[in-house]
């Protein structure tokens, strides 16, 4: 993560990460390339009404550019990549999964069932910030996991009721799960016939698609409403969770877990110029929530 200490030097970064001009920009804004120039030389402060509509464009989260838009800007660390925000260099990495299992039943109304189609493209949004194409995106297969599998498809929302995070999962049967396992077919090849009722598969197979949030608080709310239903839910005890992740950050959280690295895909990794290789996961968490 790179401190910001002004909503001009993160407007700089975020034009020049994705190669838009200044007018460009302007464009975007509907403002003129005059505003935009004392934005980014911090002469002027962003508008309020402006501030959640620059984060819908940019998909920055709200509370960044909150943070920094104000003559006493809060220095706030963030990664456009993973688009997560921390307020101190300690937190900036994702927690230990021991502080996740004793803060599980917390409750908490961030979080909800994904249910409309902005919720989709929220996470179509993130899910291309991974510059992962093994990643699937269609709309049409995550619509279908969130109606038949509501349970571990959710949203976590911000205090104004934006985006903040997300779990997506697909049900999957063995067979199914296997070809991705043996690297038969990859994520991107699943459509929603490969979709399953987890209840009437032996073991059921939750392949997961990914689980983020925008800052570790929230990512303790996501996490922990998944966990709670992996240790609430009458399950077969053998069942299966899956991940191919391609995430930087997420070895040292798979590990305490207790889940396995089955394999690592360095051809990938150098095709998709990706920090690390994609990686498949898999176990199951029976250890983790009964020690």
């Amino acid at each position: 993560m790179k401190k910001y200490s002004s909503i001009g030097e993160l407007l700089i970064d975020y034009r020049e990460l994705n190669n838009i001009s200044q007018s460009d920009i302007a464009s975007k804004f509907d403002v003129d390339i005059r505003t935009i120039l004392r934005w980014e030389k911090n002469q002027t402060l962003l508008k309020s009404e402006k501030e959640e509509e620059i984060s819908n464009i940019t998909f920055i989260p709200h509370q960044v550019v909150r943070n920094l838009n104000t003559t006493n800007p809060i220095h706030t660390y963030y990664d456009f990549g993973l688009r997560k925000y921390s307020l101190s260099p300690l937190f900036k990495n994702l927690p230990k999964a021991s502080w996740i299992k004793e803060s599980m039943d917390n409750s908490n109304n961030k979080i909800r069932p994904i249910q409309t189609e902005e919720d989709i493209d929220s996470i179509i949004r993130y899910t291309l910030l991974q510059n992962d194409t093994l990643k699937t995106i269609s709309k049409q297969l995550i619509r279908e996991a969130a109606r038949i599998f509501p349970e571990l498809n959710l949203i976590v929302i911000d205090e104004l009721g934006n985006y903040a995070g997300h779990s997506l999962y697909f049900p999957l049967s063995l067979k199914t799960y296997q070809k991705i396992k043996n690297q038969r077919i990859m994520e991107n090849d699943l459509t929603i016939n490969d979709l399953v009722n987890y209840k009437m598969q032996s073991p059921p197979v939750f392949y997961c698609h990914s689980i983020t949030a925008d800052c570790n608080e929230n990512f303790f709310v996501i996490i922990g409403a998944v966990l709670k239903f992996y240790r609430d839910t009458p399950l077969d005890k053998n069942y299966i969770y899956a991940l191919i992740t391609s995430r930087h950050d997420s070895y040292e959280m798979s590990k305490g877990l207790g889940v396995n690295l089955i394999w690592e895909d360095f051809k990938q990794q150098e095709k998709l110029n990706l920090k690390v290789p994609p990686r498949l996961y898999e176990g199951n968490f029976n250890r983790f929530l009964n020690k």
